[in-house]
């Protein structure tokens, strides 16, 4: 059985719309498929089922660890691994990710990510925007939550984002949608039981006093069929209509669309099905299997089963899902680094060439942009722990599919991976270059803050022009 972390909606003097029926936080007030079309036509994209899967590598990878060694550097820099060649010319990556040196080509390496507001959570990596960027109106939305407003109906069978997050990015609600409000949050599983990721003691307190009436199950009542819930719809429309009497505010037709789209989820089963690992088959669950590691596991690192997250991105984008967010902890890697890189990295390798050979192999890949990052970089200097600390001033980032021009390595770095000194990349370049790969120019397109005002999604920023 699935969960979904959510808030309660309630309507003075109406019924408890979560006495009903609740499956998530799901938009209204979306564009018809006419306008998607007319919108993705624009933008020179033929098709609606373009998408995003948004890999957040948590902690903040280290860059000199991974796409930016320093093999000249001085010892207490360039640490313990080595290069290895790649299929592009000239370009390399840690010993540690063969994999991916195998398919570099379908990537395109930032190694000159900056911008970094240094905070420990995934917010930006979900949004581009500093957290306190409109702060007093609630904050700027998720890029989920933002596709749930723009693109999400009641007739859809899937929600238009899923959050699989785990650790600090679920603990500190990085997915979240700001100044949309409630209705806009995506759709939480908890996959707690299918993957574990071990919570530091600060963070287990963290999420506990976010209480724990967060979560309801994605099924049906065993007593409530689908006919039966076509009777209760009708029911429940009926007493709208007479909540609808005495509300000026839009709020009960946007609930009336609330349920259209739960009871759509949930009465086709396609959703909850694609959750369902337990009916994959054996060999198909293998390729996203890492080999198991024979490095000691950190306390708060995955295992070698947690690349099938990617999996289940895979799965939910193939049943209509356009946006989903997983993570991989845990880079926060302030001591033993190069130990805990040997256990981490070649599981992530693992996951990363299976994920795009997989989307590859299925003609899926010129749809589905992906993105892999973290919250920022790490040191060039290896502290007394043997660790790398927080880095923001630059970071690695690797860009996949979505029809990119791939194969190349943007930006540089100095001889010490410490600053950007070849052709910078901000986080907000990297979503106007997501949001253009779904048909959505985001200097063009406005979401209505609170206040009544049209904020652009991104005003000032155009996708990288090298990807494009």
């Amino acid at each position: 059985m699935f969960t979904f972390h959510g808030q309660s909606h309630q309507h003075p003097g109406c019924v408890n719309r979560r006495s009903f029926l609740i499956a998530g936080g799901i938009g209204w007030g979306a564009l018809t498929l006419a306008d998607l079309l007319r919108l993705e036509s624009h933008a020179g994209i033929g098709s609606s089922s373009k998408s995003i899967i948004n890999i957040h590598l948590d902690g903040g990878p280290p860059q000199m660890d991974t796409i930016d060694l320093k093999p000249n550097a001085p010892s207490e820099i360039r640490g313990e691994f080595q290069p290895i060649a790649t299929v592009l010319p000239g370009f390399q990556v840690c010993e540690l990710m063969p994999k991916l040196a195998s398919i570099a080509d379908r990537f395109a390496f930032i190694r000159s990510l900056v911008g970094s507001a240094g905070r420990h959570d995934g917010f930006q990596t979900q949004s581009g925007f500093h957290h306190n960027d409109m702060e007093s109106v609630g904050g700027r939305p998720a890029v989920g939550c933002i596709l749930n407003k723009l693109l999400s109906s009641p007739r859809d069978v899937a929600p238009t984002f899923v959050d699989l997050m785990q650790g600090r990015p679920l603990v500190r609600n990085s997915a979240r949608p700001g100044f949309l409000g409630p209705a806009y949050k995506p759709f939480r599983p908890d996959i707690s039981s299918m993957f574990q990721r071990p919570l530091e003691a600060g963070m287990q307190g963290e999420l506990a006093r976010l209480g724990a009436n967060h979560s309801t199950s994605l099924s049906l009542n065993a007593e409530l069929n689908a006919d039966r819930l076509e009777n209760r719809a009708a029911l429940l429309s009926d007493l709208d209509r007479v909540c609808d009497d005495v509300d000026n505010s839009g709020m009960m037709d946007a609930l009336d669309r609330f349920h259209q789209q739960a009871a759509q989820i949930l009465t086709s089963g396609q959703f909850a099905n694609a959750l369902d690992l337990e009916s994959v088959p054996a060999e198909e669950l293998d390729r996203y299997t890492a080999p198991i590691s024979p490095h000691a596991r950190f306390t708060t690192a995955e295992d070698h089963r947690s690349m099938r997250k990617f999996l289940l991105a895979r799965r939910l984008i193939e049943v209509g899902v356009r946006c989903v967010s997983v993570s991989f902890s845990d880079f926060d890697t302030h001591s033993d680094n190069f130990g805990r890189m040997k256990h981490m990295l070649p599981i992530l390798d693992h996951g990363l060439h299976a994920l795009i050979t997989d989307l590859e192999t299925r003609g899926m890949l010129d749809d589905v942009s992906v993105v892999v990052w973290g919250e920022f970089g790490r040191t060039p200097k290896i502290n007394s722990k043997g660790g790398r600390d927080h880095w923001p001033r630059v970071g690695p980032a690797l860009l996949a599919g979505g029809g990119l021009r791939v194969g190349q390595v943007i930006g540089a770095t100095d001889r010490t991976a410490g600053a950007a000194t070849q052709r910078p990349v901000t986080y907000k370049e990297v979503f106007a270059t997501l949001y253009r790969n779904l048909g959505i120019d985001a200097t063009r397109t406005t979401i209505v803050d609170p206040s009544g005002r049209p904020q652009y999604l991104l005003a000032d920023h155009q996708p990288i022009a090298e990807l494009v």
